[in-house]
């Protein structure tokens, strides 16, 4: 099992869709994704600004919108070619049950996928990012913003291996600089 953070700084590249439909089909294993937040979550950070609507309600809304992201990864992915299963997580529904993070803005789609990683068994944690990280470790990566602050702690003593994947490299590689028409897909 990988687990995949799918990050939303990703979301505004037309490659993304027919990228992340490559990339899954070349997975040796099942798949889940994990949607970051993008836009969406700069929305409820911008609300919480304005509202100060606390972290608990912050937090909630936040887990809310990765659920229109999943929606939407769902809608760009369609059904990859795949030997094995590929699921998008519902993060609302799923820590909902599995609530274990604080509750504040240090915990992002990182440190989510990191628990999604855990209760699953997932034997590799894939973030797919528009940056390089360089190999560091996690606190001086988080101390960077590369990873969100309280991902150190999630992945402490995690029994799968964690990957960091310039996907906007990748696609530049795989894909080219314009995506395909939308009928290839």
């Amino acid at each position: 099992m990988i687990v995949v953070k799918v990050g939303g700084s990703l979301y505004d590249d037309p490659r993304l869709g027919p990228g992340l439909r490559l990339w899954l089909s070349e997975q040796t294993a099942p798949v889940i994704i994990v949607p970051g937040g993008g836009l969406l979550a700069d929305a409820v950070r911008a609300l919480d600004r304005v509202h100060h609507l606390g972290e608990e309600a912050a937090h909630w809304l936040a887990i809310r919108s990765l659920s229109v992201a999943a929606q939407f990864l769902e809608s760009l992915i369609g059904r990859p070619h795949s030997r094995h299963p590929i699921r998008v997580v519902d993060c609302h529904d799923f820590f909902r049950r599995n609530d274990t993070a604080p509750h504040t803005w240090d915990v992002t789609s990182d440190s989510l996928a990191a628990t999604v990683s855990a209760r699953t068994a997932a034997r590799k944690l894939v973030l797919l990012k528009s940056v390089d990280l360089p190999p560091v470790p996690w606190p001086l990566a988080a101390a960077n913003g590369w990873v969100d602050p309280h991902f150190p702690t999630a992945v402490a003593g995690a029994t799968f291996d964690v990957v960091a994947l310039n996907f906007r490299r990748w696609l530049d590689d795989r894909v080219g600089p314009n995506p395909p028409p939308a009928d290839s897909a």
